[in-house]
C-alpha cells in the first residue's frame, strides 16, 4: 500500500532491502543521499545535515527516504506507522513537514539534595546559645529546651542530643577571651561555708526566740517574740538568696505571700480553727510554735538536699547518652532526695513537737523551691496558692456554717476535725499540694533543660 501524499511529497524509487530487514540502502553508488525533488508548491523542510549538533541523539532522516509502505526506518530513525505516521510523533503542520528531532530518552532531573552540612544551619540558629555555653552539656540542655530530641538529632546525623551538642560546641568560633568555666572543686568547697551558715541561721534564730520566750514575761516577752519573728524572716530571706536555694530572677512575687500565709497557719491556724468550731474565737487563740521551730531547723537539710539533687543530676547529665536515659536516671534521684528530706524533717519535728501538717508543709516548701531554682516558678507558686486557698476555704466554711440553714457547709471540716483533730486540715491540704508538685517535678526536673549551668552569683 502506498504511503499517503501528506508524508511522501513525491514518488520514491524502490530500493532493495538490506539483509536482515534492518534498514534500506539510501545511498547512491556515489555515496550521496538520494533526495527527490519536491513537488511544486510544497514547502521544503530543513535538511538533517543543516541542523547543528546540540549534543542530542541523532535526528531522524526525512520521510521521503523510507520505502513506500515500509515500517522499518534507517538505523537511528523513527519507525513509520502502518498508516503513514511516525509512532509516538505528533502530526506534522502540513504537507512537506519533516521531523527533525528523534524520539530519545529525556535525561532525568537531578534529585534534590539537602544541605551538605545539616549542622551548619542549626549552628547559626542557636549561635548565641553555643557562644555563651561553658560546656557541651549546657548546649544540650538548651537544645532540649527548644524542642530538639534524640529523634531530631538523628536527622543531623547524630545518635543523640549530647553528641550533637558536642559538635556544636567544638565548631562555634569563640572570641579571644575564653568562656568562664565552673569553679574548680577546691574553690567550690571553699564557698560552702557561706551558704551553710546562711542555711543554719533560721534554725538558730528560732531556737533563740523560743529560749527568750521561756525566760521572759509580760511586755518583755512580747518584745522578744516580735524580734524573733522579724529575725526569723530576715534569716529566711538570706538563706534563700545564697547557695543551692538561690533562684535569682526566677521567683514569682506572690509566692512570698503564699509562703508567709502557710507559715502563719502552721503557727496558729490549728488553734484558730478549733476556736472557730466551738463558737469563737472570743479572744486570743492558742499558738503552737513547735512546728515552726522544726521547719526553721529543716532549712539547712533542705539546702543540702537541693545541692545533692543538683550535683547528682549534673553528673548524670555528663554520662548520659540520650534524653530518655537522663530522664530515667534523674527521677530516682529526685524521689530519693525528697524521701531523705522527709526523714530528716520528721526527726527534727519529733524533737520539737511532731505535727503532720508541718511535715507535709516542709515537703511542699522543698518541692516548690526546687521547681523555682530549676526554672519553673509558676508551677511552684500555683501549688503554694492552692494550699493557701484550701486552708482559707476550710476556715471560711466553718464561719459560713453559722448562718441559719447553712450548717452543711461546715459539716466536712467538722467531721474531719472530730475524727483526726485540727492538724488534719493542713496535713491533708499541704500533703495534696505536695503530691501534685511531686508529680509535676518528676516530669519537669528530669529534663536536661532544667539543669543548664546557671550564671555565677554576684559577689
Amino acid at each position: 500500500m502506498a504511503r499517503p501524499e501528506a508524508l511522501v511529497p513525491g514518488p520514491t524509487p524502490p530500493a532493495a532491502p538490506l539483509s536482515g530487514g534492518e534498514g534500506l540502502d539510501l545511498r547512491s553508488p556515489g555515496g550521496a543521499r538520494q533526495t527527490p525533488d519536491p513537488q511544486p508548491g510544497a514547502v521544503p523542510g530543513p535538511r538533517t545535515e543543516d541542523v547543528p549538533p546540540q549534543g542530542d541523539p541523532p535526528t531522524a532522516p526525512a520521510p521521503e527516504a523510507f520505502q513506500a509502505g515500509g515500517t522499518t526506518p534507517p538505523e537511528g530513525g523513527v519507525a513509520a506507522h502502518p498508516r503513514g505516521g511516525a509512532q509516538g510523533a505528533a502530526p506534522g503542520p502540513g504537507p512537506g513537514a519533516v521531523a527533525t528531532e528523534a524520539v530519545g530518552d529525556v535525561p532525568p532531573k537531578p534529585a534534590r539534595r539537602g544541605p551538605a552540612d545539616p549542622v551548619k544551619a542549626l549552628m547559626h540558629r542557636h549561635r548565641e546559645l553555643c557562644e555563651r555555653a561553658v560546656d557541651p552539656l549546657e548546649i544540650a540542655a538548651g537544645l532540649e529546651a527548644h524542642g530538639v530530641t534524640d529523634r531530631t538529632a538523628a536527622r543531623f546525623r547524630h545518635r543523640d542530643v549530647f553528641s550533637l551538642a558536642e559538635e556544636l560546641y567544638a565548631r562555634v568560633p569563640r572570641g579571644t577571651g575564653a568562656p568562664a568555666r565552673p569553679a574548680p572543686e577546691g574553690e567550690a568547697h571553699a564557698g560552702w561555708a557561706g551558704w551553710t551558715l546562711a542555711a543554719l541561721a533560721p534554725g538558730a534564730v528560732a531556737a533563740l526566740t523560743v529560749t527568750g520566750l521561756a525566760l521572759t514575761e509580760g511586755p518583755v516577752r512580747l518584745a522578744v517574740g516580735a524580734a524573733g519573728v522579724l529575725g526569723l524572716a530576715a534569716a529566711l530571706a538570706v538563706a534563700v538568696r545564697r547557695g543551692p536555694l538561690r533562684a535569682a530572677g526566677r521567683t514569682v512575687p506572690a509566692a512570698r505571700v503564699w509562703t508567709l500565709w502557710l507559715l502563719a497557719y502552721a503557727l496558729g491556724g490549728d488553734g484558730l480553727l478549733q476556736a472557730t468550731l466551738t463558737g469563737g474565737p472570743d479572744g486570743a487563740w492558742p499558738v503552737t510554735p513547735a512546728p515552726l521551730i522544726g521547719l526553721a531547723l529543716a532549712v539547712a537539710p533542705a539546702a543540702w538536699c537541693a545541692r545533692l539533687f543538683a550535683t547528682r543530676a549534673r553528673r548524670r547529665l555528663a554520662v548520659s547518652r540520650g534524653l530518655e536515659d537522663f530522664a530515667a536516671g534523674t527521677r530516682p534521684v529526685l524521689l530519693a532526695t525528697v524521701a531523705l528530706h522527709l526523714a530528716v524533717l520528721a526527726g527534727l519535728l519529733t524533737l520539737t513537737g511532731f505535727a503532720p501538717g508541718a511535715l507535709a508543709l516542709g515537703t511542699l516548701l522543698l518541692l516548690a523551691r526546687l521547681l523555682t531554682v530549676h526554672g519553673f516558678p509558676e508551677a511552684a507558686a500555683s501549688g503554694l496558692a492552692a494550699a493557701c486557698a484550701a486552708e482559707a476555704l476550710a476556715l471560711a466554711s466553718v464561719l459560713a456554717g453559722r448562718i441559719p440553714g447553712c450548717d452543711l457547709l461546715a459539716a466536712p471540716v467538722r467531721a474531719l476535725v472530730d475524727t483526726w483533730g485540727p492538724g488534719a486540715v493542713p496535713a491533708l491540704v499541704c500533703g495534696g499540694a505536695a503530691l501534685g508538685l511531686l508529680v509535676h517535678a518528676t516530669a519537669t526536673l528530669s529534663r536536661a533543660s532544667a539543669h543548664a549551668q546557671a550564671p555565677a552569683p554576684a559577689p
